[in-house]
Order: structure tokens, then sequence, then C-alpha cells
């Protein structure tokens, strides 16, 4: 009997770096799913991540910090897609898009919710949830890594790739925008 790629071949369990990587995968979700806003998108973002990591175990440097190298990989695969994406023609049916936003403008329409909007709802206090929903997406995305998924600036950096003091301004600019939104919001309840 042959071992199983990934597996040792006395144990047939999984090795360390598999079973870390893989402790990873509801905060790649989480993420793949900000920034797809799709939950199918996500689950492929998430899918490809993880193959391209495990192809690329080899270059991995033990020691360092395996989460930001799956962001980061999560990261690139996302821009590269959406790079793809815009070279794909595309054809719109205009009389379809008009059904569906009269359909949506409709009263009482339903709205499907996503994991991470339900994720938010449950644990995020009503305001504060809009205000992080309303910032532009490069701030939500860099608070979002530094204050909720907690990595450095030198590795929010390297997943967006972007230099560490653009990281640094988003947070500072991000973090002042949702402060401005709750104190409008206080004064507003106040009046």
């Amino acid at each position: 009997m042959s071992a199983q790629p990934g597996l040792s071949k006395v144990t047939q369990e999984p090795d360390g770096f598999e079973a870390e990587a893989l402790s990873a995968i509801d905060s790649l979700y989480r993420t793949a799913l900000r920034l797809t806003r799709d939950p199918a998108d996500a689950e492929d973002l998430v899918q490809e991540t993880y193959l391209k990591a495990f192809r690329a175990a080899e270059r991995f440097e033990r020691g360092t910090n395996l989460r930001a190298w799956l962001f980061t990989i999560l990261h690139n695969t996302a821009r590269n897609r959406v790079r793809d994406r815009a070279r794909d023609a595309v054809t719109v049916d205009s009389e379809t898009v008009e059904r569906a936003a009269d359909v949506a403008a409709l009263p009482g329409a339903p709205r499907a919710e996503t994991p991470e909007a339900q994720l938010i709802r449950e644990t995020l206090d009503p305001d504060l949830k809009a205000a992080v929903e309303a910032l532009p997406d490069a701030f939500r995305q860099a608070v979002w890594l530094r204050d909720v998924e907690e990595f450095s600036y030198a590795e929010i950096a390297a997943m967006l790739d972007v230099p560490v003091g653009t990281v640094m301004s988003r947070i500072s600019r991000g973090r002042r925008m949702l402060f401005e939104a709750l104190q409008q919001h206080v004064r507003l309840s106040k009046a």
C-alpha cells in the first residue's frame, strides 16, 4: 500500500502543515466572502487557495506565519480572478436586468443573507455593523484584517500587495470613518 500525498508513511495522518493550514479555513472563507460577496465564489476561492498552497507547500518557510501566507495566496488569487474576468466579454440582457431591479425594489422583497452578514449581524452592535459595511472596500478590508483577523501591518501589506504605509493609512482613515459615523449616530439619537 502506498502512502497518500501529504500523509506520513508511518502514521497515515495529516502532517503539521496541512493540519495548521486547514485550521484557517473559516477565516479564509469569511474573507473570501467579503471579497466576492457570493457564497459559491467564496467557496471556489478558498478551494483554489488551498490547492495552490498544498501544491507549493515545499516553498513555505517553516516558522513563519502560515495564516498570513494563506491569506496572501487568497488575495492574490482573488485579484487575478477579477483581472481575468475583466478581460472576458460581457453580454447584458438589459430587459432581464430591469426586471430584476424592479423586483428588488419592491417593498418586502426577500434578500438572501450571506454567512458573513449573518456573523456580523449576530456579533456586532447594529450601529457598528452599519458603520463597518458603509466603509469603502479598501478601508473595510484593511480594518477587518487588522482588527478582526489580527494580522500585522506587514502581513496585510503582503496580502493586499500594497506598501505598509498604505495599510497603516487605510486602517487609520477607516477607524476614523468608523468613529465619525458612530459619533454622528449618537448625535442623531440624542436629538
